[in-house]
C-alpha cells in the first residue's frame, strides 16, 4: 500500500502545481487587461472630418464611415464576441462553438481569452512580449508559444484588428502612414518601436465599399500556420459585415477571417459575431 500512498500524494502535488501554474497566469493575464484599459489618449479629444482632410481618399471615406464627428477618441476598445473556430485543417475543419472577449489598445498591445468546449486560455501582446496559453479542462497546457517570431506575427494581428475594431488608433500621428492603392482601398502601416521593445511594422489594405465601410482586411502575416509549419509572410484577409454603432463608432459584428486569403489555400478557421463593444 505504500506504493499506492505513494502514487496519490505525487498526483496531488501535481495537480496542486498546476493550479499553482494556471492561477499566476491568470493573474498575470487580469494585471495585463486592466493596464490596457486604463490606456487612453487625451480625454477631451473628439473627432473631426478636418483631421484625414490631408489622406487618400478611400482612407478618408474608412475614417468617415467608421468614425461620428465629435465622438470621444478612444485607445482601449473591449470586445463580446461568439462564434465557430476550426481547431483542424481545411479539409477537416472541425469547427467548435466558441465564445471570448478581447481588450484591444494599439499599439499598446491586445488580449484575447477564449473557451471553446474544453480548451479555454489567452492570446496577447505586452510590452514586447506576445503569448498564446490554452488549457485543457482549466489544468493540463496543451498550446504553449511566445518569442520573437511569434511576437511579429501577434503584432501583425494587433493592426490588422485596429482596422476592425479601433479605427481611432490609426488615424494621422506618429508612426501611422497612408498611402492609397485604388479607388476603393488604401494601405496604413503601423511602426511601433519602443512599445514593442523593437521596432516592427506592419501594413495593412483596407478594401471599402462607396460608403467607405471596411469590407476587406488584407495583410502579410509573419506566420507559420502553413504545410511546412515554418514562419514567413503569408496573405491573412478578413471579411467584415453587419456594422452597428457603438457610442459614436460603426463597426462590424460579423467577421469571417482566415490564412492564404486570396489564394486557393484559402481557409476561414475564424467565424465570429459580436455581441458587444465597450470603451473601459
Amino acid at each position: 500500500m505504500i506504493w499506492l500512498s505513494c502514487i496519490v500524494t505525487a498526483a496531488a502535488l501535481l495537480v496542486a502545481m498546476l493550479v499553482c501554474w494556471r492561477v499566476r497566469e491568470q493573474k498575470a493575464e487580469s494585471n495585463a487587461w486592466r493596464e490596457l484599459a486604463g490606456t487612453q489618449y487625451d480625454a477631451g479629444e473628439t473627432f473631426q472630418p478636418a483631421m484625414v482632410a490631408d489622406l487618400p481618399e478611400p482612407a478618408r471615406r474608412y475614417f468617415n464611415f467608421t468614425i461620428q464627428p465629435g465622438t470621444k477618441l478612444v485607445q482601449a476598445v473591449e470586445i463580446d464576441m461568439t462564434g465557430e473556430l476550426s481547431l483542424g485543417t481545411a479539409e477537416a475543419p472541425a469547427y467548435r462553438p466558441m465564445s471570448a472577449r478581447e481588450i484591444l489598445c494599439p499599439p499598446c498591445g491586445f488580449i484575447w481569452s477564449l473557451r471553446c468546449g474544453a480548451i479555454s486560455g489567452t492570446e496577447g501582446i505586452l510590452h514586447g512580449a506576445s503569448w498564446t496559453r490554452f488549457w485543457l479542462l482549466r489544468l493540463l497546457p496543451v498550446a504553449r508559444a511566445g518569442g520573437p517570431e511569434h511576437l511579429r506575427s501577434a503584432f501583425g494581428r494587433l493592426v490588422a484588428e485596429s482596422a476592425f475594431w479601433a479605427p481611432a488608433s490609426l488615424l494621422p500621428g506618429a508612426g501611422v502612414t497612408w498611402e492609397a492603392l485604388s479607388a476603393n482601398s488604401a494601405r496604413v502601416t503601423l511602426t511601433a518601436g519602443p512599445l514593442m521593445a523593437g521596432p516592427l511594422q506592419q501594413s495593412v489594405e483596407i478594401h471599402v465599399d462607396a460608403q467607405g465601410a471596411p469590407e476587406r482586411v488584407i495583410f502579410q502575416r509573419w506566420s507559420n500556420a502553413n504545410r511546412d509549419q515554418a514562419y514567413r509572410l503569408q496573405p491573412f484577409g478578413g471579411e467584415l459585415s453587419g456594422f452597428q454603432q457603438f457610442d459614436g463608432y460603426r463597426l462590424p459584428t460579423r467577421v469571417v477571417a482566415g490564412n492564404h486569403y486570396g489564394t486557393p489555400d484559402y481557409f476561414p478557421f475564424f467565424k465570429v459575431t459580436v455581441t458587444d463593444v465597450r470603451f473601459p
